[in-house]
């Protein structure tokens, strides 16, 4: 504040004075005579994330928590073997049917066991092909590399090459690989063709997600029966978001995918998102029309899109450049105008 900037005393107003004007923190010029101007602060939940955050956490170091359970796991897996081995053997001993039978148990058992091990490597493998693909889709952005950008899209082709929705958007993209464009606006072509219509029903999982949620522990009798909700239909959720953008994660993915999807929300400031929350929910009017236990619905539901927004982000194998990014204000929008129909 300048010295010629006369102080003002502490005063009230009401937002519905006409002498109070609300203005964006981007305008600027002189205040009329006579008003109070008022530039909100931003929302923390609504905020852009540059291009360039990192997705998740890098960890750095010797990981001894992972030596310590893959130790663990080898001296489970020894002993169950060893066991095994004894059972088939004394079965032998006793009868030679129940040792045959026992045998083909067993076999039926490793064979069973190998295909998990293999979905769930292939799983892991898959998450892992993405995030790297969303990664070199970012740096082109950034140096604008024409080879670059075509390897990224063969890549993303062959990744959306099992989804027949996307068929009309693969043929388009083929139809200019040999285009002069460059690297950047390749990578950018690519997100209007292949994401459009992912990035809608992405959009649609995760406000069914959230009106789920909020009408669900609106009328649950007990806060157990909440909190297990909430968490069965978060993993169900980023189970779908995976899938849909074309991941394939087991349960070691999932774990993987839920530990990625926290730390983008601690990354980009969503643990705090709680406070815009309540600020948004008391915004709209929701205390004063509905009852607590609504009213805890409808918080609910938010907390479980920002978690869906969280997931988009992490499964989504292109960074949002020329599409817009699905805000929590238009999924609010969705979710309380629910809550109201259902009230009247």
């Amino acid at each position: 504040m300048s010295e010629k900037t006369p102080h003002r005393r502490p005063a009230t107003f009401k937002l519905g004075d006409p002498g109070v004007v609300v203005i964006d923190p981007d305008e600027t010029g002189r205040p009329a005579r006579g008003t109070v101007q008022i530039t909100p602060e931003a929302d923390p939940a609504l905020l852009p994330v540059p291009i360039d955050a990192p997705r998740v956490p890098v960890r750095r170091g010797f990981r001894w928590g992972a030596l310590f359970w893959s130790a663990v796991g080898g001296l489970v897996l020894l002993g169950t073997g060893l066991g095994v081995v004894n059972l088939i053997e004394d079965l032998f001993a006793r009868s030679q049917t129940l040792g045959y039978v026992a045998l083909a148990f067993a076999v039926a058992a490793g064979l069973a066991l190998a295909v998990v091990i293999g979905r769930e490597a292939f799983g892991l493998a898959r998450l892992a092909a993405i995030e790297k693909l969303h990664l070199r889709a970012t740096e082109v952005l950034r140096s604008d590399d024409r080879a670059e950008s075509r390897a990224v899209v063969n890549d993303l082709l062959k990744l959306a090459h099992q989804n027949p929705q996307l068929a009309r958007a693969r043929a388009t993209l083929v139809s200019h690989a040999d285009d002069i464009i460059d690297g950047a606006d390749m990578i950018k072509l690519a997100e209007r063709e292949l994401m459009a219509p992912l990035d809608e029903e992405a959009r649609r999982l995760v406000s069914t997600a959230a009106q789920r949620v909020s009408v669900v522990t609106a009328v649950s009798p007990r806060a157990l029966i909440d909190v297990l909700f909430v968490f069965v239909a978060a993993m169900r959720l980023i189970r779908q978001l995976a899938r849909l953008y074309g991941g394939r994660p087991g349960t070691l993915g999932m774990i993987s995918l839920l530990r990625h999807v926290i730390g983008h929300l601690a990354i980009t400031g969503g643990m705090a998102v709680g406070d815009s929350l309540v600020q948004q929910v008391l915004g709209h009017g929701i205390a004063a029309k509905l009852s607590q236990r609504l009213g805890e619905g409808v918080l609910n539901g938010l907390l479980t899109a920002r978690l869906g927004l969280a997931a988009i982000d992490v499964t989504r194998p292109l960074p949002f450049t020329a599409l817009p990014r699905p805000a929590l204000s238009d999924l609010a929008k969705d979710l309380l105008s629910k809550r109201d129909e259902e009230t009247t």
